[in-house]
């Protein structure tokens, strides 16, 4: 019986689908960690998290079953190591923590709660595995609950009862706001039901909308924190783990810092964007620069994420255009040190006024015109990312698609946006953050990277004459507090009544949000950073009659 373990835990990136890169990097970890007896890699880690439909292709299972083959083999000497992968069994497919020991598949434990829920849909996907029970390690039993399999109480407890002498819960845990502190309180609430120490094991890195931020930490069996991770970047690190009378116990280890907010959202917006970009291989990125606040923060994360020699801005006037907003687009593109070009679209505003004339002879002026200026930068825009290469980034935020002050194929044409889950207020609060310290894995300048104008002048989507958001919208601190109530909260038009907002703003505001879902179903990806995001999380059907009043 042994009274030492070291435990290397790999808080690591991952490229869906990519199985052999995926192997080579473990392999690659377990090297530097020739004085480990085990290894441990997060959730899924050879094949990607989540995988979606990707892994019903057989093709992908029957390569994961050859990578980890190969893994097993290398495993004939030194450490042992635990893979999270697929694997196929009697017809039905198992979200698998392989244990890798002595040249072979030495154990197997499967994800016994599938989480069905917001992001998650794992119950199309797999089958649940039965209770799980620990696992021998050098002769020390460890329980293997599967990042949902901590959310109840009965896995763990069920690992315990079976003699289990520490928890070691490998995960796939996505960012968002304030999830650190509740994972940490989840794993304190079964370390005292328990009454084992816990490791939680989460990855790092960006999958199309998702982020993942580490945060990875250790428990003892007090509910203290003996090792607290990094945020957002890849870290291995040993543990040395000692038996003692009543247990065993993780020596303290480092105990890293984790963001605030807003430094948690920027770094995620951050994250998502370069891995989307590096990994579907584009060159950089291409956006408009109106001089407004939202493509200056849009443009801000771009260059912290991938460099300012990447992000190429383009700035589209119109007749409608302030010379303030030329003045400030120009001034935030020196700032951040990137590539600004100017393209007057009143060449093709008068080509297609000449054009639809007859067709608009008896109508009157209207928000047609004002869309046919957002949608020639959209169709400019799209040439440039066309001829180029570059992905055309799209800058608008939560608060105008929720009720649809956004153009289809106009401002909402694009690839990616990384505003797509933050509301107008959290956008002015990443401008004032990013304005005042340059974040820890930013590219970007040290100093401020837009103007205090851009942040201070009322928001105008400039396609009339003297136009403001506020001529359409409430004032954000109106508007952005009613749409919290509908979309995240999910609660009744009377509800957010009794909570001081006018009645017919409310009814407005809900109305504005189911008919612009037709528009949401087409809008490109972006980070998700809150609890309910458009898409992954809020599917609504687009045609839709049902109001709360």
């Amino acid at each position: 019986m042994t009274d030492r373990l070291a435990i290397a835990f790999a808080q690591l990136n991952q490229v869906m689908g990519d199985l052999s890169g995926n192997a080579e990097r473990m392999l690659g970890v377990r090297a530097d960690c020739p004085d480990a007896d085990l290894v441990v890699y997060p959730e899924l880690q050879l094949i990607g998290y989540p995988p979606e439909d990707l892994v019903l292709k057989p093709a992908l299972v029957e390569q994961a079953a050859a990578e980890l083959e190969r893994m097993a083999a290398a495993s004939a000497d030194g450490p042992a190591m635990l893979v999270g992968t697929v694997i196929a069994e009697k017809g039905k497919l198992y979200n698998a923590m392989i244990l890798l020991d002595s040249g072979k598949v030495a154990a197997i434990t499967r994800k016994h709660r599938l989480p069905n829920y917001g992001t998650f849909d794992e119950l199309r996907l797999f089958a649940a595995g039965p209770m799980p029970d620990p696992i021998e390690i050098r002769g020390v039993k460890i329980g293997v609950p599967i990042c949902e399999d901590i959310w109840v109480d009965g896995v763990s407890a069920h690992l315990a009862a079976q003699g289990a002498e520490l928890l070691i819960v490998p995960n796939g845990s996505p960012y968002e706001v304030d999830k650190d502190d509740i994972r940490l309180a989840l794993g304190k609430a079964r370390v005292a039901t328990t009454g084992l120490p816990l490791a939680y094991l989460n990855r790092v890195g960006g999958q199309d909308e998702l982020v993942f931020d580490g945060s990875s930490f250790v428990l003892n069996k007090d509910g203290e924190i003996a090792w607290q991770f990094a945020d957002w970047e890849e870290e291995v690190a040993t543990t040395i783990w000692e038996r003692q009378e009543s247990g065993w116990a993780c020596t303290d280890g480092p105990q890293h810092r984790l963001d605030e907010n807003p430094a948690d959202i920027y770094h995620a917006m951050l994250i998502g964007l370069r891995d989307y970009v590096n990994r579907n291989r584009f060159p950089g990125v291409v956006l408009g620069l109106s001089g407004g606040i939202d493509s200056a923060l849009s443009a801000a994360i771009a260059v912290d994420a991938l460099g300012a020699d990447r992000v190429w801005c383009v700035m589209m006037p119109s007749r409608f255009t302030s010379q303030e907003s030329l003045d400030d687009a120009a001034e935030c593109a020196a700032m951040l040190g990137c590539k600004l070009d100017t393209i007057p679209i009143m060449p093709a505003i008068e080509g297609f006024d000449a054009m639809l004339e007859d067709s608009f002879a008896d109508a009157n002026v209207d928000i047609t015109e004002e869309n046919i200026q957002s949608r020639i930068r959209g169709v400019t825009l799209m040439a440039l990312s066309n001829k180029f290469g570059h992905m055309l980034l799209t800058t608008g935020n939560k608060s105008e698609m929720a009720v649809g002050y956004a153009t289809i194929y106009g401002d909402m044409a694009g690839g990616y946006s990384v505003l797509k889950d933050a509301y107008k207020l959290t956008v002015f609060a990443l401008s004032r953050f990013r304005n005042a310290q340059k974040p820890s894995l930013a590219m970007g300048p040290d100093g401020p990277v837009m103007p205090d104008n851009v942040i201070d002048k009322p928001p105008s989507a400039e396609l009339r004459d003297d136009q403001k958001d506020s001529d359409s919208l409430p004032d954000y601190e109106i508007l952005d507090p009613i749409l919290r109530g509908l979309v995240e909260e999910e609660v009744s038009v009377e509800e957010i009544v009794s909570r001081g907002f006018d009645r017919e703003t409310v009814t407005r505001i809900e109305r504005l949000l189911y008919i612009a879902e037709y528009k949401r179903r087409q809008a490109p990806p972006g980070v998700k950073i809150g609890a309910r995001n458009f898409g992954r999380d809020r599917r609504y059907p687009i045609t839709n009659a049902f109001r709360t009043v």
